[in-house]
């Protein structure tokens, strides 16, 4: 991958969290539906190029803007706008939920978890990183799209799982599989966790089965996307396991199985 378009992607995983932590999850805005959908011109106008001088979110995000479209073709740019501007939109539900002391049912929050977690933002710039361009029928080709819906889902549980300790702290871990299964299945923790267990091994075979579909058609860009797919699911679970955002919550004696 060329050194600007690690740098660039870099910089926009950097911008989720600082978003998640600073403005999602801050008390007194990620609490009140109103003042999320307020706040949201400021920054979906970043996305038109125009940010807002008092506005630190705004202004990162017109500069990462400018730079991902100097490296991608207008399509590949409005796709990842259009991830963007979904993603913020979903903030105004967990703000909803937040407010009304609200946790989602498993049909919501299944559902929910592809936009609220921002991991449709990150896919669509992975050909662009590469140096390559996926073809639109290729890109919303029912395979293709079941491929990223799986992928995302995985990330997204993968992630509720690692987050359960730091989200409880916080927020109650309404937004985490974990408690909505244990909520609404009258499941206990263990078995909402095994739960969950089933749900990501399954999704697994779904995807083995069908990127197998695929490879019996797809030109390369869709094929190394599927490649890029594989590794964000494997890559998200290296580094979250090296991160101390989610790891230092968790208690000191807490085990965790190796990777292989």
């Amino acid at each position: 991958m060329p050194h600007e378009s690690l740098r660039v992607i870099t910089d926009w995983y950097f911008w989720l969290w600082a978003f998640d932590d600073g403005f999602c999850e801050r008390e007194g805005i990620g609490d009140s539906s109103a003042t999320v959908a307020r706040a949201l011109p400021a920054i979906l106008r970043s996305l038109d190029g125009e940010a807002d001088s008092g506005n630190p979110f705004s202004l990162a995000l017109k500069d990462i803007l400018g730079r991902i479209s100097a490296l991608g073709t207008p399509e590949q740019v409005d796709r990842w706008r259009g991830a963007v501007k979904e993603y913020l939109f979903a903030q105004i539900w967990e703000a909803a939920n937040r407010e009304a002391d609200t946790i989602p049912t498993p049909e919501d929050y299944l559902l929910m978890r592809r936009t609220t977690g921002a991991t449709y933002t990150c896919f669509a710039l992975i050909d662009l990183g590469g140096g390559y361009r996926i073809e639109t029928e290729d890109w919303y080709h029912p395979d293709v799209r079941l491929l990223s819906d799986l992928a995302c889902d995985l990330v997204g549980w993968d992630n509720d799982l690692l987050s359960y300790a730091k989200e409880r702290r916080s927020d109650k871990a309404r937004h985490n599989i974990v408690t909505v299964l244990a909520t609404h299945k009258s499941l206990s923790l263990q078995d909402a966790l095994l739960e969950v267990a089933r749900l990501h091994n399954d999704a697994i075979a779904t995807f083995v089965e069908r990127r197998e579909a695929v490879a019996k058609w797809a030109p390369e860009p869709v094929l190394a996307y599927v490649r890029g797919l594989e590794h964000w699911i494997r890559g998200h679970i290296e580094f979250s396991f090296g991160s101390a955002r989610f790891i230092q919550a968790w208690p000191e004696d807490t085990r965790w199985p190796q990777a292989v």
